[in-house]
């Protein structure tokens, strides 16, 4: 009996252990991974929200990234003199973080998601509008990521395969040229413009979302930044025409960039970021792609970086003087000043009250949802810095909405950030129009259009004897008004051709004089007057930022951009394309 004992107690231990092997391949479903998740059309569906998300982090949207482009434009200077400095100045090393890397970092996730996306949606069975959603959604996305990857680091790895890049630890690939990666956002784009709907189909399923329009509106922006005029005008014209969806000027300027359902995804938004309105969020703050809390406050930090550091912001950014003063050289037709100006720039104007009814400058009535009105009035502009001083940027924070009455920095403001808006449209059909035609005075009606919502006196084609004039009025006065400290000024200089020319230069080093003396100072600088300007400190190929030097150290496949090697795009810039001489 004792050798039958043994062998039963044998396989009883055997018995045991492959008992646990089954017990430990049994898979967690609260854990699931790529390979066994989006196989079902609910699932993708569920994916590309989680692209949506990725496009509402810090290196994206949600505040370096968005503010970036602003600081590299000629509306926005470094007021804090610390925080996104090298940026200003164009000039950064290559070894700081929060543009070199992070901006990098979180639109290569979206790149990622997108692809993910994009691999299973052709193996899942659902019905072609399902399908056309989907898979239209994550071409928009990843054209978008890559628009805004190219515009910020130049020569970036173009890849489309999921299979090529599951990790951004493991992403090995090298530069394509940016002429191959606009190739691929065109055909992303223009594959999202025949499968998306439009807002008007989409119904409620559309709002903030991607849409044919969105991507409409995308494609002629990236037809227009390698000079593709007459496709990009013939896009425009359709958007125009309604072949998208119907799109029109909001009747209050301001309605951009208020809070809330009733102004926000609205007639004039092509697309825009979705943040969750200020307070109905979660408490903890979304600062790192690993941080996926399902308590995140899902807000955005703009207002941290734009407003006054004197009323509770962080105080690193402000609007320029030249903006300043551009706006206070030109009244509407009865008398009152541009009302662009009060939601672009804080500052305390008399004028302000005869149609606001507000005589202050920033921040008058608390939170009207809690039955509690504050009475503030400041008389005087705030600083954006306290120590620099500067004037503080009012589009997308409380300054004008009024919501609460005090800054609360971090992830918390709720004002959806429009990306693209019908006055774009507008004012790039103008441009086009003038590119193709010379000024005409059908470019003239499109700009004419946009000026009479602010109640501005028409402009007049008998005015304009040249194209270099009237792109002289699209760029450096009727762009910089309506956009002011948007993000895309940046864009708009390098597609121009700005950083290539002397006078365009020496006008760059004009608008960016400011003054370091701890006040708001909105005098007209001039070399003599001011402190310094941004431009001065312009280091060749440093209109585009430099590929974080860790992040070439461990890639071997990966080479530095212009800003790496301190290139001078400038030949190659203009053996392409045209740059308009400066027009006084």
């Amino acid at each position: 009996m004792k050798p039958l004992n043994i062998i039963l107690v044998m396989l009883a231990f055997m018995g045991g252990f492959m008992a646990c092997n089954d017990a430990l391949n049994v898979v967690n479903p609260n854990n699931q991974t790529t390979y066994d998740f989006g196989d079902t059309e609910a699932e993708l569906q569920e994916a590309v929200i989680a692209c949506y998300n990725r496009i509402r982090l810090e290196g994206s949207f949600a505040r370096v990234g968005y503010t970036m482009d602003a600081v590299r434009g000629d509306e926005v200077w470094n007021s804090s003199q610390q925080w996104y400095l090298e940026y200003d100045n164009l000039n950064s090393p290559g070894t700081i973080e929060i543009g070199d890397q992070w901006i990098w970092r979180d639109w290569y996730h979206v790149v990622n998601r997108t692809n993910f996306v994009l691999s299973k949606v052709d193996v899942v069975e659902m019905s072609r509008d399902s399908y056309n959603q989907i898979a239209g959604q994550a071409l928009f996305l990843r054209a978008l990521a890559y628009y805004h990857l190219s515009t910020y680091y130049q020569t970036v790895p173009l890849i489309t395969d999921y299979a090529a890049y599951s990790d951004i630890n493991t992403m090995y690939a090298s530069n394509n040229t940016q002429d191959e990666v606009f190739d691929q956002i065109e055909m992303d784009l223009a594959k999202a413009m025949e499968m998306l709907p439009s807002r008007d189909k989409g119904g409620e399923w559309a709002k903030g979302r991607a849409t044919c329009g969105a991507a409409a509106g995308y494609m002629a922006r990236a037809l227009m930044f390698r000079h593709k005029f007459d496709e990009a005008y013939t896009i425009l014209k359709d958007i125009i025409a309604g072949k998208y969806g119907r799109y029109a000027l909001t009747a209050d300027y301001g309605d951009n960039f208020r809070e809330g359902a009733a102004y926000e995804n609205n007639a004039e938004s092509l697309f825009e970021v979705q943040f969750m309105d200020y307070g109905t969020g979660g408490t903890d703050e979304e600062w790192t792609p690993v941080n996926i809390s399902s308590q995140a406050t899902q807000g955005h930090a703009v207002e941290s970086n734009y407003a006054s550091q004197q009323l509770g912001s962080w105080g690193d950014l402000a609007g320029s003087p030249w903006l300043y003063n551009l706006f206070k050289k030109e009244h509407s037709t009865d008398g009152r000043l541009d009302p662009r100006l009060y939601w672009t720039l804080v500052t305390y104007e008399d004028a302000y009250s005869s149609y606001t009814g507000q005589k202050t400058a920033a921040y008058p009535n608390g939170d009207p949802r809690s039955n509690v009105v504050y009475k503030t009035e400041i008389t005087e502009t705030p600083l954006s810095n306290n120590a620099q001083g500067g004037i503080s940027i009012a589009k997308f924070t409380n300054a004008r909405n009024n919501i609460y009455s005090s800054i609360t920095n971090g992830l918390h403001c709720g004002v959806n950030l429009r990306l693209m808006r019908y006055s774009d449209v507008l004012l790039r059909a103008a441009e086009c129009e003038n590119e193709i035609n010379g000024p005409t005075q059908t470019a003239i009606n499109y700009i004419n259009e946009v000026r009479r919502r602010v109640a501005l006196e028409d402009l007049k084609l008998a005015d304009f004897p040249s194209a270099d004039a009237l792109f002289e009025q699209i760029a450096n006065v009727e762009r910089p008004k309506e956009f002011g400290c948007e993000n895309g000024r940046g864009i708009d200089l390098l597609r121009w051709g700005f950083f290539y020319d002397q006078g365009r230069m020496n006008q760059l080093i004009e608008h960016g004089y400011y003054k370091l003396d701890g006040t708001a100072s909105t005098e007209e600088l001039t070399a003599e007057t001011a402190s310094a300007s941004s431009f001065q400190h312009y280091y060749k190929g440093h209109e585009y930022f430099p590929i974080f030097q860790s992040t070439l150290n461990a890639n071997p496949n990966l080479e530095g951009n212009s800003a790496n090697k301190n290139e001078d795009n400038g030949p190659a810039f203009r053996e392409k394309y045209n740059i308009h001489p400066v027009v006084q």
